[in-house]
């Protein structure tokens, strides 16, 4: 996760993003880096526009919070319902560069 945090700082700062780049920001932060890691980020962002992926993330709605009321039994069981149908859904997404952010 570390390693996609300075690759976000790379583009932030409008700068490429390689391999040695995002070495130096997990080092200078203290983090041990995964070079096999780094590597693969690299080539999947090679392929992708991070602009639409971060517009897509934050487009992405936000379940909204439970209203206080007296439906007790009811609201939890509709609760469960609601995050398994989200599980089913996660699972469906595509796997891929895109999937981690």
């Amino acid at each position: 996760m570390e390693s996609i945090y300075a690759a976000l700082l790379l583009h932030k700062a409008s700068k490429d993003i390689t391999e040695s780049g995002i070495e130096k920001i997990l080092k200078a932060a203290g983090v041990d880096p995964d070079k096999t890691q780094i590597t693969k980020l690299v080539a999947g962002l090679s392929e992708t526009d991070i602009d639409t992926i971060l517009k897509s993330a934050s487009a992405a709605p936000v379940a909204s919070m439970p209203v206080a009321g007296g439906g007790g039994a009811s609201e939890a069981k509709e609760e469960k319902e609601a995050k398994k149908e989200e599980e089913e859904e996660e699972d469906e997404e595509p796997a891929g560069i895109g999937s981690l952010f």
